[in-house]
């Protein structure tokens, strides 16, 4: 396990105000702070006591050579007592530094001060691009989600309900069965047929190749991380409901390539300048979504597997909040693309997870529901995962030591991707148009949809 970084130390040191300020912007208990700060008072006090014991034993010692008889005896048993205090002071001194560390390793990240104050509420658009179809019926609610926030976004008014994304899969294209999926899986599982398959592959190639065009390295991470790196890499404790465990092994399935991209370089050291290091990585994707309830219980967009294609990105300290525009700007150019109207969403300080400092979501409007669905997070970690996984950062001027930064976002979740295009490019006999920026990646292979999806029963 890797030392807390000084920064952290100092904060609780000097500042422990901004630490329990940051704590507080997160609806969480500060006490953790006071008791942290505690141990650490603790920790030098036993410290001092160490240093003591140490000058005093090394004054007894060189005074042994020196003493006769009686008296040398006496200082033997003294510097003997003296050995067998610092010892179980040493001891004291690791098992308070453990559990302060452990505790400091706990805390989530620093929250931005551009970050928004409160729970879900509070999270506000910055941004919206596209031209939504919106039902008639579906007019306030569209209003209350972008002329509420001051943004007048551009929109056409349609008379006819599109069909929501899961009775358009099921009952009306007939290329998806989760009834067939529940019986033999449970909850949250599918099967997906012919043409949706084919624009599950198109849409995550589509996003590789946009990603790969940028510089991005494109790499297969593995499916299953060990407890201390998946601890590393997220606040396992908090969110060991989401995650798969393999019985009887440490391992866990990932629930995104970003886990183990965050990992490439785990005990580690990585140069100024070779950074940045920006990864496009493929994995299916495993969440239990425990606490998702009885949310989206129809169709595919909550699941228990899907197909994700991740942004990582290994930064100097000093860029990461650029990188992390960066990485939301290339989310949008792909949803852009899709044709997919959206907006940006800045996060809630309330709602973060304990590694961002400030996350982005990408939201794109589902007609069919008459609100905006997110299909993309994008966060700004800092270097609360590189200083767990000990990814460490030299600056070749001085060999500073310091840690990278890593940031992260999603290029598409194919799922969730594909309920967006059923009920935006939705006609009204039930086909499906397909987005002009996918039909190359289906043009080579003759079985697959070209420019339309077609109900099953329909088809010549």
């Amino acid at each position: 396990m890797c030392k807390m970084p000084w920064s952290i130390l100092e904060l609780l040191r000097n500042d422990p105000d901004k630490l329990k300020e940051s704590i507080k912007k997160r609806q969480m208990d500060t006490k953790i702070i006071d008791e942290a700060l505690e141990l650490d008072n603790k920790w030098r006090r036993v410290l001092t006591e160490i240093n003591e014991l140490r000058h005093k034993h090394n004054q007894v010692s060189s005074s042994i050579a020196k003493a006769k008889n009686d008296e040398k005896k006496k200082l033997l048993e003294e510097a003997k007592e003296l050995r067998n205090q610092l010892e179980n002071a040493e001891k004291e001194l690791n098992e308070i530094e453990e559990k302060r560390d452990k505790m400091l390793r706990n805390l989530p990240n620093i929250v931005l001060d551009d970050v928004p104050i409160g729970g879900e509420e509070a999270t506000v658009p910055i941004r919206f691009w596209g031209r939504a179809k919106v039902y008639k019926e579906y007019l306030d609610q569209f209003k209350e989600q972008t002329e509420k926030y001051g943004f007048k976004p551009d929109y056409e008014i349609i008379d006819y309900k599109p069909i929501g994304h899961a009775d358009v899969l099921e009952n009306v294209l007939k290329l998806g069965d989760t009834l067939k999926a529940g019986e033999v899986s449970g909850s949250r599982f599918y099967y997906l047929f012919d043409d949706i398959v084919w624009l599950d592959f198109a849409l995550l190639f589509y996003a590789i190749d946009r990603l790969t065009s940028k510089g991005y390295t494109l790499v297969l991470p593995p499916y299953m991380l060990r407890y201390d790196i998946i601890n590393s890499v997220i606040d396992l404790a908090t969110f060991q409901d989401a995650i798969y465990k393999i019985d009887n092994e440490d391992l866990y399935m990932i629930a995104t390539a970003e886990h183990p991209i965050a990992a490439l370089y785990y005990n580690e050291e990585l140069y100024d300048d070779e950074l940045p290091k920006k990864y496009v990585g493929f994995s299916p994707a495993f969440r239990k979504e425990a606490g998702a309830g009885n949310r989206d219980l129809k169709g595919i967009f909550r699941v228990h597997q899907f197909h994700k294609v991740e942004q990582f990105i290994y930064s100097l300290p000093e860029d990461s909040k650029k990188y992390h525009e960066e990485l939301i700007m290339n989310s949008e150019e792909i949803f852009q693309g899709l044709g997919l109207p959206y907006r940006v969403v800045n996060i809630a300080s309330g709602d973060l997870g304990a590694c961002a400092v400030k996350k982005y979501d990408l939201e794109v409007w589902m007609p069919g529901q008459g609100k905006y669905r997110e299909m993309v997070s994008g966060s700004n970690c800092t270097d609360w995962q590189a200083y767990r996984l000990n990814i460490r950062l030299i600056r070749r001027k001085g060999m500073i030591r310091d840690y990278v930064h890593t940031l992260n976002s999603t290029g598409i979740a194919s799922t969730r991707a594909i309920t967006a295009i059923l009920e935006n490019y939705q006609q009204p006999d039930g086909s499906v148009i397909i987005p002009k920026v996918l039909r190359k990646y289906l043009e080579p292979f003759e079985k697959a949809p070209k420019d339309v999806i077609i109900p099953r029963n329909k088809r010549p």
